[in-house]
Parts: structure tokens; C-alpha cells; sequence
């Protein structure tokens, strides 16, 4: 397996052209440090993810870790997939940071520092959470507009806010905020969102005074404000008149930031062409998404997009193309992605009758590897005439294997099945493999019957079925077999963060901008 070094990535990272980064390790030790443009892409996910997320099959790909050993196994079972041009970082995030490479914390960095940057060049306006708490507790003529997606508004949100998630905003201002002497409040959870948003709304010359709240439910919270839970507050439908007035605004800004157009038989060429990596994005909401896609695209709403660049389109360097069936949420999500130094085009001309394909999107995924099913009622059966023979190793997300498992199931990460095993009693004589479908777990199969005689067996239907059967369920960290790494807990996410917790995040953030000069790699305009 060849590989590339910290000078050879960082001149085609400058050069614009395609590379993918990948850091293979678990979310969490990922968010403590990793080069600015490196996707974290699991090697538990590598068969699920990568046709999706590396459409093409020759792309340069540099897989790393940080001496977990996973960047090897990796990168052959990308091979394995049929990707030509797959290397390793040669000394994974240390060699980085020793040649002089900058390391960067957290998740989806690239979208979050842009976000500071744009506060920097533009001095997007805001106001502090007491600021805004006066504001409403006179009365005055505002409208608080939160642009996370509708999951996270619901989990916490600012008294009286509405949810209108990022991409919407431009398209649905007018129709919250119909006097121009209303003032405009956007916020997030932290910073990026509420900044992106607020400066959407003054580039597209919504004529309201806008602000963000600096800081978003972070700041709030620090302030000792209190927040609301479970709201359901959204935005309307965008009437014609205003649409037309948004369409002809995020036109222009797009124009102006140097997207590029394409018609729809020219959208049928750049498919058909595979010289190049191309990404095709619906930027609509998931609800009209469901309700009628385009052929070959795949949802991402233009708010999430923005935020999380590097995980919906890890090869940087490559076609991005939008859609919508407005004119607004494409164009406004193209001129953010176009200043992130992004290639990107939309879709013009489309109607709604265009978004007529039915169904799920479906990812393209490898044959599945052979595995000896059982169902439901034979794992019931085990259990329950010998619960000491059989362990249960569920491959889910930490997340919802504390929301609910089989009970008895051992919390497993594909990446750490070695370790797993030995976390595991005595006696066991067979193994049951489950995730949320089965189908993480039918790839790991395949791993541990490299590492064990004892049978290995795939539950059919995986804890899906189980629940459909009406079967009992457990919640909570129970057996741990694996730690939760797999996903990064994010400071401003649930509602029982500790301040010290919010603030250093807030400061990181505010560091941001300085970090970029330093790392140099970036290419982002702003305009």
C-alpha cells in the first residue's frame, strides 16, 4: 500500500484538484484532532458509506488514523471495493502535525471556521442572549427564526423562536416578517449557523434590519436565560410574489459569486461524464424530498449542507450540483459552497412535476457478504433457555443502542471487535449479530469469524424486527463492550452541558479564523 506525505496532500489540496481524505478512526477521536479537510469516514461504515459518499472509483484517496491500526485494514477493504488509487498519510494525524501541518478539533471544522470568517470579513451584526431577552420582554416588533434543522428546535429553543432551518430563511423571511421595520433574530446552538443565516438574509436584500444571536442557545444558556422544549413552531408556504423576489435576489448572488449553470440536458451529460467526482444535492426540505425527488440526487438540506460540507461531499475538489423547485434554496446554498472554494452548479429551468421519483433513496451498496441468518423467535428461544451461551453484540450507533437494545445485546464497534471480545463472559458458545437492520452487522461478521471458532450468526431483520415482533427492549449504557466513541458529544447539543464545557467551545470557535491562516489550505472567498 503506497504512501502520500503531509507535502504531497497539502499541494493538491492547493491545486484544487480531487482528493480524499479520510480519517477512519471513531467520531469522537476524530473530533480531538485531525487535518482541517479530513472526512471521518468509520472503518465499522466503509461498505455502507463508500459508494454513496466516493462515487467515483479512481479518486485519490489518503486514509489515515493516528496509530489505532485502522488505517490499514481500511484502505484494502477500500480496494476490496474496487478503489484504484487508495494510499495511507504517512504517519497518519502525527506525521501531519510533525511536518508542520495544522490540526484542527471537532467536527465538520470547514464549514465552522468559513462561518467565523465570514463574521470577520462581513462584521455580521448581532446580539447577545440579554440583549435579545430585553427585546422580548418589551414587546418590540421581532421575530426569532432558528436555523437548525426542525430536531434540534424542538429538543431546546429560544422563547418564541420559529423553525425555519437555514436554506428556507431567504425563501420564507417575507412571509414571517412582512413589515420591513421587524427585526430579524436568527440563531443556532453555537455560532456557524446563526452567522451563515443572518448574512443569507442581508446578502439576499431582505430589507428587515437582521441580527444573529451571538452565540445562539449557548449563549443563551451561559446568560441564565431559560429555553423552551418540544416546540412545533414552523414556517408557512412561501407565497408566488415573494418567491419570485427571492429567486431574483439568490440568482444574483450566485451569479456574482461564479456558480455555474446547467440546463437538463446538460445535467444528463455531467452524469453520464466520470472524469470527475460529482455530488448531486436536493436542497429542499426532507418533507418535499419525500414527496418527489429527481432522479440521481440525493437530500441534503442546503442549511445541513453548508454546515457539514465535508461529511455530505468528503472528495474536495469535487462537482457539486443543487437542485430545488424554487430558485431560491439552491442558488443561496451554491453562493455559500462557491465561496468555500467549492466547484458548484444548479440545476436552472426545473419545475415541481421534474421531482416525480417515488420512494427512498436507496444507497448503492456492495453484495452483501454470506452469512448464517436466524430469526427472532430462534434468538428469543437461545436466550431463554441458555442466556449464558449466547452474546448478543449489537452494532448500532452508541446513541440508539442506549435508546433501546435486545435485552442482554453487548454495545460493539466494529473497529475495536478484538478488544470486545475479551470484555465478554465465560461460557459463551455462539455469537448473535445484530445493528438496527443487520446490515452493519452482516459486514462484521465477516471480521469476527476471522477472529473466533465459535459459530457466528446474523439476526434476520436485525432490532428492527425484534421491535416489530413486539419483543421486550432495554435502554441505557448496560454492557458495554466497546466504549462509546462513535459518536462526538457536542457542547451544544441535549440540555444538561456544563458551562465550562459551553465556553471553551465558544472560544475555540473564536480561534478559528487565526487557525486558518495558519493551515493555509482552505481557498475560502468571501464575498
Amino acid at each position: 500500500m503506497p504512501y502520500r506525505g503531509y507535502a504531497e496532500v497539502r499541494a493538491e489540496l492547493l491545486a484544487g484538484r480531487e482528493i480524499a481524505l479520510l480519517d477512519v478512526r471513531e467520531e469522537d477521536p476524530h473530533a480531538q484532532a485531525h487535518p482541517l479537510f479530513a472526512a471521518n469516514f468509520p472503518y465499522g461504515r466503509i461498505e455502507a458509506d463508500a459508494y454513496t459518499r466516493l462515487p467515483r472509483r479512481d479518486v485519490p484517496i489518503v486514509v489515515l488514523d493516528d496509530g489505532e491500526g485502522l488505517a490499514l485494514p481500511s484502505a484494502l477493504k477500500l480496494h476490496q471495493l474496487g478503489y484504484t488509487n487508495v494510499a495511507l498519510l504517512e504517519g497518519g494525524v502525527s506525521g501531519w502535525r510533525d511536518a508542520g501541518g495544522e490540526l484542527f478539533r471537532d467536527v465538520n471544522v470547514p464549514s465552522k471556521s468559513f462561518g467565523e470568517l465570514v463574521e470577520h470579513a462581513r462584521h455580521t451584526p448581532s446580539l447577545s442572549a440579554p440583549e435579545v431577552k430585553a427585546l422580548i420582554d418589551r414587546g418590540d416588533n421581532i421575530v426569532i427564526l432558528d436555523a437548525r434543522r426542525y430536531d434540534e428546535y424542538q429538543t431546546m429553543s429560544i422563547p418564541g423562536s420559529i423553525s425555519v432551518p437555514g436554506a428556507e430563511l431567504a425563501l420564507r423571511a417575507r412571509e414571517l416578517a412582512p413589515d420591513p421595520a421587524t427585526r430579524i433574530i436568527v440563531n443556532c446552538a453555537g455560532r456557524t449557523r446563526s452567522i451563515i443565516g443572518t448574512q443569507s438574509l442581508i446578502n439576499a436584500g431582505v430589507p428587515n434590519p437582521v441580527s444573529a444571536l451571538r452565540n445562539g442557545t449557548i449563549g443563551w444558556t451561559l446568560a441564565a436565560q431559560q429555553l423552551e422544549h418540544g416546540q412545533s413552531r414552523s414556517y408557512p408556504p412561501a407565497r408566488e410574489a415573494n418567491r419570485q423576489v427571492a429567486a431574483r435576489d439568490a440568482r444574483a448572488l450566485a451569479d456574482r459569486a461564479g456558480v455555474r449553470r446547467l440546463d437538463r440536458a446538460q445535467l444528463a451529460a455531467l452524469h453520464a461524464e466520470h472524469a470527475r467526482t460529482n455530488y448531486f444535492f436536493d436542497v429542499r426540505s426532507p418533507g418535499e424530498y419525500a414527496d418527489g425527488r429527481l432522479p440521481h440526487f440525493r437530500s441534503a438540506p442546503g442549511g445541513q449542507l453548508v454546515q457539514e460540507t465535508e461529511q455530505f461531499a468528503p472528495v474536495r475538489g469535487a462537482r457539486i450540483v443543487l437542485a430545488d423547485s424554487d430558485g431560491v434554496r439552491a442558488n443561496l446554498t451554491a453562493h455559500w459552497l462557491r465561496q468555500m472554494n467549492n466547484d458548484v452548479y444548479v440545476v436552472d429551468g426545473l419545475e415541481p412535476a421534474d421531482f416525480s421519483v417515488a420512494g427512498a433513496w436507496r444507497d448503492e451498496l456492495p453484495p452483501h457478504p454470506q452469512v448464517n441468518e436466524i430469526s427472532v423467535d430462534t434468538l428469543a428461544q437461545w436466550l431463554a433457555s441458555a442466556p449464558g451461551q449466547v452474546a448478543v453484540l449489537d452494532f448500532t450507533s452508541g446513541v440508539n443502542y442506549q435508546k433501546r437494545h435486545i435485552p442482554g445485546a453487548w454495545f460493539a464497534l466494529r473497529s475495536q471487535l478484538a478488544a470486545a471480545l475479551a470484555q465478554l463472559p465465560d461460557g459463551v458458545q455462539r455469537y448473535v449479530l445484530t445493528c438496527g437492520s443487520s446490515l452493519l452487522a452482516r459486514y462484521a461478521a465477516a471480521d469476527l469469524k476471522a477472529l473466533t471458532k465459535l459459530p457466528v450468526f446474523v439476526l434476520a431483520g436485525g432490532t428492527a424486527a425484534w421491535l416489530a415482533d413486539g419483543k421486550p427492549v432495554e435502554s441505557g449504557a448496560t454492557r458495554l463492550a466497546s466504549p462509546l466513541i462513535d459518536r462526538y458529544r457536542r457542547p451544544y447539543e441535549g440540555t444538561d452541558n456544563r458551562a465550562e464545557a459551553m465556553q471553551a467551545y465558544l472560544d475555540w470557535e473564536f480561534g478559528l479564523v487565526a487557525q486558518l491562516a495558519r493551515d493555509g489550505t482552505h481557498g475560502f472567498n468571501v464575498i
